[in-house]
């Protein structure tokens, strides 16, 4: 990122800006043209790649919706319930796996959007993906950008969903937000990424997706 882009004001990530960096993505598509094992939890810790690569990888899809305010773009995102079984309480993008009737990661992202917090489709223009993100936990994550219009109506599903709330784009793109947090995993120490904004921790894969969109579309 150059020093222009690296203080750029909240107001300065507009819809004309992020549309420039469009090339920095891959083009909406059923099907997922990035590298595998390109990026994931290993990138921080090569030593997960032997024991990923043995896994049984399940396609997955999130949403990261940019919503266009005049004052400035903000990411959209979520914090699970605390009775979830699998990372109860944390913060996440829209999504979860793909469905034999999607038509591919974005037709995901955009109905896992819908079913979480109620984001109706129509108010979202996908416009890019990313290259997909592979997990510990085995899933193979396409993330889909999708500029979302100000203010929508939200039905947030309680069963999955305690709380909605944006973050300035500009904050989470700042790199000087990002730092490491240890975590143990399997009895392991595993570095991962983590931007804390307004009392909230962003983190693992969530965080990693973050970082991952910082370093393709912005960096």
């Amino acid at each position: 990122m150059s020093m222009d882009d690296a203080t750029r004001p909240a107001a300065a990530f507009d819809e004309a800006y992020i549309r420039s960096r469009l090339t920095r993505m891959h083009p909406i598509s059923a099907v997922d043209g990035s590298v595998r094992f390109s990026q994931g939890d290993h990138v921080l810790e090569p030593s997960l790649r032997p024991l990923m690569e043995g896994l049984t990888l399940r396609p997955a899809a999130v949403l990261i919706p940019l919503v266009l305010h005049a004052t400035g773009t903000t990411v959209l995102l979520t914090r699970r319930t605390d009775h979830l079984r699998h990372h109860a309480g944390q913060v996440a993008f829209p999504g979860g796996k793909i469905d034999a009737e999607d038509d591919g990661p974005v037709s995901a992202a955009l109905r896992e959007a819908e079913e979480e917090i109620g984001l109706d489709r129509r108010l979202v223009e996908p416009i890019g993906q990313l290259d997909a993100y592979v997990t510990t936990t085995g899933y193979d994550v396409v993330p889909v950008v999708g500029l979302v219009e100000p203010n929508p109506m939200l039905t947030p599903n309680p069963d999955e969903v305690a709380d909605v709330f944006e973050v300035p784009l500009s904050f989470l793109m700042a790199p000087e937000n990002h730092h490491f947090e240890v975590m143990n995993y399997k009895g392991h120490e595993r570095k991962v990424y983590s931007i804390r904004y307004d009392g909230r921790r962003i983190w693992g894969v969530t965080g990693g997706i973050m970082r991952l969109f910082y370093d393709q579309v912005f960096a």
